[in-house]
């Protein structure tokens, strides 16, 4: 039991930070120390593998951050990297929501029907009606939304693709983006 809270603080925080850089801001750094906490219908362990898998009505708390979906699994390969992903309860999405570090009552959100973070990549990955926005308060402030959400935090660039295997093609959904004027660009 021990080991599986342990691979799930190592998956939080390296989610935290690929969350958090895809709003160019950080997490609330009191998030890191504070302890997670995961609720689930059943839990299964796997350390052979290094798998932990946690499914029915899974909320993983830590801080401010909140990810809620129907399953969560978390491996580690023996290079010792995480890896997660979030399923979606069927016709549902998997969320997760953090307060942003920084001046103000700021947040991000996201959801998805798949959420995946790679550790080694340093990746995080939305897949089927995904979508993120950074909040003041609970007022959006700029949102992006579309069949597939990528975000590279070691080269610092996401990108929306209009299908959820990541590819753009003709005839695929559309992405849709919605940019606020920042307060300095309003009072000029």
């Amino acid at each position: 039991m021990h080991n599986s809270k342990a691979f799930a603080r190592c998956f939080l925080l390296l989610f935290l930070v690929g969350a958090a850089a895809v709003n160019s801001a950080y997490a609330e750094k009191a998030d890191f120390t504070k302890p997670t906490n995961v609720e689930a219908d059943q839990m299964a362990y796997d350390d052979v593998k290094q798998v932990n898998t946690f499914t029915g009505n899974v909320i993983l708390t830590r801080g401010t951050l909140v990810l809620k979906a129907n399953k969560l699994i978390v491996s580690q390969d023996s290079d010792g990297y995480q890896f997660a992903t979030l399923l979606a309860p069927p016709g549902g999405v998997a969320t997760f929501r953090q307060k942003r570090e920084g001046p103000g009552n700021q947040w991000v959100d996201g959801q998805a029907e798949r959420i995946e973070y790679d550790g080694k990549t340093e990746t995080v990955k939305l897949f089927s009606r995904a979508k993120i926005r950074r909040l003041d308060g609970n007022k959006p402030t700029d949102e992006v939304e579309g069949p597939f959400i990528s975000y590279d935090s070691r080269a610092e660039f996401f990108s929306v693709n209009n299908t959820a295997s990541g590819e753009s093609k003709p005839g695929g959904g559309r992405i849709r983006a919605v940019i606020q004027p920042r307060s300095e660009a309003k009072d000029k």
